[in-house]
This record gives structure tokens, C-alpha cells and sequence, in this order.
């Protein structure tokens, strides 16, 4: 299929980091273009939480003996690389299994504070994980859930945003980058203007962390979650950043063994944050883990690889534009390298079949995204996500099986 894309920049940049992956090492025809749902992982990562298995595993924090010293510190020295990583302080970050339980930690620690009348205003872009929690915590307080529509592109309508934002609003719940979409909303107007009314900002990452490194000093978010498989490290980790003064007057949402400073039958108090809001053995391996996935990260070149995803991802567009019958939803608005498809004469899941026939891995269905899918009239989409180590011959191949499939469905 005829592309007038431009040629990769640079040259081989994908080859290189392809090359580190062993699943795509050992299957070379596999095009796996589903990242948003899981990143694959690097040598490095599984390597380097291999070696703490094998090498240095122990129980954190309270063994007296030097292997869980050594233990406690690979895990401490991951928490200081996740804050390093996002520009904020160790003391603020809570490692969590992923975003979902960050966002449900916030939802009913600080929302224990909510009472009848009170807002949360929640973008109609968002993952369920940033919908039902609100949702199940409005049930318990009275608080009110306020959706925040869309425009006709399936961006934002900011001008309705500004008309919901009230002195009753406490927490804006918004995306980084839309999981069926990815959608880029205006972040920064948007945490501003809670903040001038008042409002806390609460940051689902999971999609952006992956597509550009956060900054969360300069962003103002008041909380920020992601998940660790996402970004190229394993499953089972995720993280909350929280600012200091919040998670210090955050109650414990979980009882139980780390998170407490003293325990007796009369009552019990409760250590400082993060330790607060980590209740029970922590996801030890799996922070070392994700702590080598932002030092990989870092090897890469980061205006490297925000041209090659960009060059993908024009590539993957162009391509179906010229395809019949074939809509990108959202396809004007600012997007993280995702590409969600709707079909005129053939359903999500039969394209999807027959591309996996292809070993070509796109995900198709409702994508936690239900409201969003409703905003443009569909049950059900097919999304494909791109990431660091997909290649031009990657997209092309796609592109050449979407043209075959749907010659064969119409």
C-alpha cells in the first residue's frame, strides 16, 4: 500500500529497541500492536527482577538481618526512581497493584471526606476505573457525579466543563490520554480552572505515562495513578502520587501489618504516608521491576522516541484514510499514538478475527469505555496501540490485512 508518510527518524530506531524484546524476538512474525492494554517487556526488566528473585529477595522493612536490609533498600531506591521519574518527592508516592487500586485508594480515603451535595465532575473519556469509583462513592456519601460531554470531534466541551465547575465541586476526575481513543484533553486549562474553583484534580495516567514523561511539579495535579505493565514493567505494580499535605490527612483505607505505628485493644495509630496506604506485604519484585522499566526508558532517547511514535502513527492514519468504510473516531482531536475504528459494513469483532488469523494483535470491544463509545453511537470499536518497538513494516503489514479483511467482510 502506497504511503507519501516521511521516512522514519531515525533510521533503525525501532529495529534497536525491538531487538530487546524476547517475545518479539522468538515470534518475528507477530505485528502486536495492543500496548495501551499491556506493554512487552524488555531483557532488562525481566533480567534485573529475575536477579532479585534469585539474588536478593526478602520481606521489606522489618527483617534484621542483611538480605531483607538490601531487600528494603532495592525497594526504597524504586520508589525514589518513580519520583524522580515523575518530579515530585519519594514521600509521595504509594505503590499500589496498579491504577485501578490508586484510584479506588483515593475514592475512599480522601472521598471519605464528601458529604451530601458535594461534586465530582468526571470526563465522559474516562476508563471505568475512573467512573465506577466515584460512582460506588457517591452511593456511600451523597456526593454528586457531574459527567463532563464531549464535542462533536469527541474532545472535551470546555465550555460546558466551565459551566459544571461550581462551589460545589471538590475533585475533577480526568484522563491523560483516553483508553479507546486517546484523546489528549486540555490538560493544564482544565487543572487550572478546578483549582480556581476550588477543586482537587485527580490524573488517570495509565495511557499518557507511556507516550512522554510526566512531570508532575509543572503539570499540578493533585493526585496521578498508573500502572507499571503499561510502561513497559510487570504486572501487579502500580502508583499513586498524592501531594504530601493531602495523603497526610488521608485516612488508612486497608488495615493490616506496615501501615500501622502502634496496635493495642484499646485502639491503634498509623504510620506517616506512603507506609499509611500500603497495608500488608508490598509488591516487592515488582517495584524493583518497574523501577529498571524507567531506567530502560531512560536509555532511549526521548525526542527519538516521540518522532518515531509520532512518524507510526501518521503513517497508520494515512494508510487508513485511504481505506473505504473505515472511521477514526476522534480523528481530529490531540491524540497519544492510538487509533480507535469503527467499519460501515463489517463488525469490530470479525475484523479482528481475521487479522489475528494474520498474527496481527489489535483489541476490539467496548475497551472499559462504554460512555465514550454511547458519545459516538457505537457498542464496540477497534482500537490499535502503538508503541516503541512497532516498525514501519509493522503498520504496513496492518494496513495491507484491514485492506484484504474488509474486501473479504464487505
Amino acid at each position: 500500500m502506497d504511503s507519501q508518510c516521511p521516512a522514519p527518524f531515525p533510521a533503525g530506531f525501532a529495529d534497536t529497541v525491538r531487538s530487546q524484546f524476547p517475545l518479539l524476538q522468538q515470534n518475528p512474525d507477530l505485528v502486536y500492536l495492543d500496548s495501551a492494554a499491556s506493554s512487552q517487556k524488555p531483557q532488562y526488566v525481566l533480567d534485573t527482577e529475575q536477579a532479585f528473585y534469585t539474588s536478593s529477595y526478602a520481606n521489606v522493612h522489618r527483617g534484621s538481618y542483611a538480605l531483607a536490609s538490601a531487600a528494603t533498600e532495592a525497594f526504597e531506591n524504586a520508589r525514589t526512581a518513580v519520583a524522580a521519574f515523575l518530579n515530585v518527592a519519594s514521600d509521595e508516592i504509594v505503590f499500589t497493584r496498579g491504577t485501578t487500586e490508586a484510584i479506588n485508594l483515593v475514592a475512599h480515603s480522601w472521598g471519605s471526606t464528601l458529604r451530601p451535595g458535594d461534586e465530582i465532575l468526571v470526563s465522559t473519556l474516562e476508563h471505568h476505573a475512573n467512573i465506577v469509583p466515584w460512582q460506588l462513592l457517591a452511593q456511600r456519601s451523597g456526593a454528586v457525579i457531574r459527567p463532563i460531554p464531549l464535542d462533536q470531534a469527541g474532545q472535551i466541551d470546555l465550555a460546558a466543563f466551565h459551566s459544571l465547575l461550581g462551589p460545589r465541586t471538590r475533585l475533577l476526575a480526568i484522563t491523560q490520554a483516553a483508553n479507546a481513543t486517546g484523546t489528549r484533553p486540555p490538560l493544564a486549562a482544565m487543572i487550572a480552572a478546578a483549582h480556581a474553583a476550588g477543586a482537587l484534580v485527580l490524573v488517570d495516567g495509565a495511557q499518557g505515562v507511556a507516550h512522554g514523561k510526566p512531570d508532575l511539579a509543572a503539570l499540578g495535579a493533585d493526585f496521578y495513578a498508573f500502572s507499571g505493565h503499561k510502561l513497559f514493567g510487570p504486572t501487579g505494580i502500580g502508583v499513586l502520587f498524592g501531594r504530601r499535605d493531602l495523603l497526610a490527612h488521608m485516612p488508612p483505607w486497608q488495615g493490616g501489618g506496615e501501615m500501622i505505628a502502634s496496635v493495642s485493644f484499646a485502639g491503634s495509630s498509623f504510620a506517616a504516608p506512603p507506609q499509611r496506604f500500603e497495608a500488608g506485604t508490598p509488591p516487592i519484585a515488582q517495584a524493583v521491576g518497574l523501577a529498571a522499566a524507567l531506567r530502560w526508558l531512560g536509555t532511549l532517547d526521548a525526542d527519538a522516541l516521540a518522532a518515531h511514535e509520532a512518524f507510526l502513527h501518521s503513517r497508520l492514519e494515512h494508510g487508513l484514510q485511504q481505506l473505504r468504510g473505515v472511521r477514526i473516531l476522534a480523528g481530529n482531536t490531540p491524540r497519544a499514538p492510538i487509533t480507535a475504528l469503527h467499519f460501515d459494513k463489517a463488525h469490530a469483532f470479525d475484523v479482528a478475527q481475521l487479522l489475528d488469523a494474520r498474527q496481527i494483535a489489535v483489541r476490539v470491544g467496548q475497551h472499559c469505555a462504554q460512555p465514550l463509545l454511547a458519545h459516538f453511537g457505537i457498542s464496540s470499536s477497534l482500537r490499535i496501540s502503538l508503541a516503541a518497538y512497532n516498525t514501519p513494516d509493522d503498520v504496513d503489514r496492518c494496513l495491507a490485512a484491514l485492506d484484504e479483511t474488509l474486501d473479504i467482510l464487505a
